[in-house]
């Protein structure tokens, strides 16, 4: 599952007050039918799950045909912009989670409270995180009323080449204890291997992107990108500092990373798929993926800093209902059917493209050790215990943040301190943050 944040230009904004009196997408067809759109992104297994999903649904409503409107996840938010602006706003579609507080503050997307409420389900059987998660009530995000359901929960887990560790006679990774800092430096040390004979590396312990492991180490070591008020930005300090040149020293320092040549040769994602990587991240949505890999991967913790502690992103996607929808009760039962349903969740779940939202169903999945991955368990326990949100969850949006990663290249090429690097980039933040906090005061 990729992050994907939709930023509601002026001109979106501009063009929703216009059309605000307009429908959503929902057309009667010439039969009859009540038709109803409804808007994702994924692969060919995503898509063919929900499709079968969706089959479903229509065959237990007379008369209902769901327009399922299908795009690749690098087209998805240039997508949605360009249906929101134009009036045509899909009845069901998914949206980040950071962008409830945007999409309900220029009046996009129904308050679906009552009718979560009255539906024939127990909400506490979904995932706590992934309900509140979808809370706004007009200042804080995760707080108030309910403005979407989960699609999915997507813990971002540690896995690792089972076969590659077994090739070393280094023991399993423990999966109820998280390696030290320094002992996961060992032990990617010695996974770092000339295979052939030649005098290069061909075989690496990790390749991690920093956008999504950062957090990970970071968090792990006492630091965070924002103080708990969410006004702040908190990279200036010694241990995120500590943090993101750890990050970088597995490349630059100790070679157990691919350097950028080498990842510009073939990134580290197939890199990890030919089985050259000991060591990479593991989301839900991967798993039909990896059932076709030649090795055998588990799960395991993220590797722990200061606080002894693992620490994991966990994100989600929602299912949402446009404000304009012609049919609202219809496109509302849609959406709590895909997060809800028994049945739907089932048939997502046998595509191996999420995890349950369904708690007891989750466990029960997890508790089969013999298919790969055997770990599942490691994915829930990141939502229960360990998990926590992308930085810009709770901020207006995101440009604070991609202040941050559109400069840390020189960092991650070893051509510039992380002690020097956050100690510059850190007032270009907080500007920016700054700017955000008085545009969401404006929005509303």
């Amino acid at each position: 599952m990729k992050k994907v944040k939709i930023l509601l230009s002026s001109f979106v904004i501009f063009s929703m007050l216009l059309l605000g009196a307009c429908s959503s997408s929902s057309n009667g067809n010439a039969d009859g039918k009540k038709e109803i759109t409804f808007m994702f992104r994924g692969g060919p297994d995503e898509k063919t799950a929900y499709t079968a999903a969706i089959k479903k649904f229509e065959d237990s409503h007379e008369g209902v045909k769901v327009k399922i409107i299908n795009t690749d996840a690098d087209q998805y938010a240039t997508k949605l912009s360009a249906a929101v602006s134009g009036g045509n706003v899909p009845d069901v579609f998914y949206l980040d989670s950071g962008s409830i507080a945007n999409y309900v503050d220029n009046g996009i997307i129904k308050d679906i409270t009552e009718e979560v409420e009255n539906a024939d389900f127990d909400l506490d059987s979904i995932w706590k995180f992934g309900v509140d998660i979808y809370r706004y009530d007009g200042k804080t995000p995760g707080k108030g009323a309910l403005y979407g359901l989960p699609k999915d929960i997507g813990p971002f887990a540690l896995g690792y080449n089972k076969d590659m560790f077994e090739e070393a006679g280094i023991p399993l990774p423990d999966k109820d204890k998280a390696y030290t800092w320094e002992e996961f430096l060992k032990i990617s040390q010695e996974l770092t291997k000339d295979t052939n004979g030649d005098g290069e590396v061909d075989q690496w312990a990790s390749g991690f992107n920093a956008t999504w492991t950062l957090q990970s180490f970071a968090y792990s070591n006492g630091a965070s990108f924002l103080n708990d008020a969410g006004d702040t930005v908190t990279v200036d300090t010694p241990e995120f500092a500590s943090s993101l040149q750890f990050l970088a020293d597995l490349t630059n320092k100790y070679n157990t990373t691919p350097n950028a040549s080498q990842a510009e040769t073939l990134d580290t994602y197939q890199r990890w798929m030919n089985g050259e990587l000991a060591f990479f991240p593991v989301g839900p949505w991967d798993m039909s993926t990896y059932a076709k890999l030649d090795f055998e991967y588990d799960l395991m913790p993220w590797p722990s800093g200061t606080t002894g502690k693992s620490v994991a992103y966990v994100g989600s996607l929602g299912l949402v209902v446009s404000e304009t929808t012609k049919y609202p009760d219809l496109a509302t039962e849609l959406a709590i059917y895909l997060s809800a349903d028994e049945n739907a969740q089932q048939t997502l779940l046998d595509a191996k493209v999420q995890i349950p939202n369904l708690i007891d169903m989750a466990d029960e999945w997890a508790s089969d050790t013999e298919t790969v991955p055997n770990n599942k368990k490691e994915f829930l326990d990141i939502v229960r215990d360990y998990g926590v949100p992308y930085p810009t969850f709770a901020t207006y949006n995101s440009q604070w943040l991609d202040e941050f990663w559109s400069n840390i290249t020189p960092v991650m090429q070893g051509k510039q301190t992380a002690a020097d690097f956050v100690k510059e980039i850190q007032p270009k933040m907080q500007k920016l943050l700054d700017e955000a906090n008085e545009q969401a005061k404006m929005s509303k």
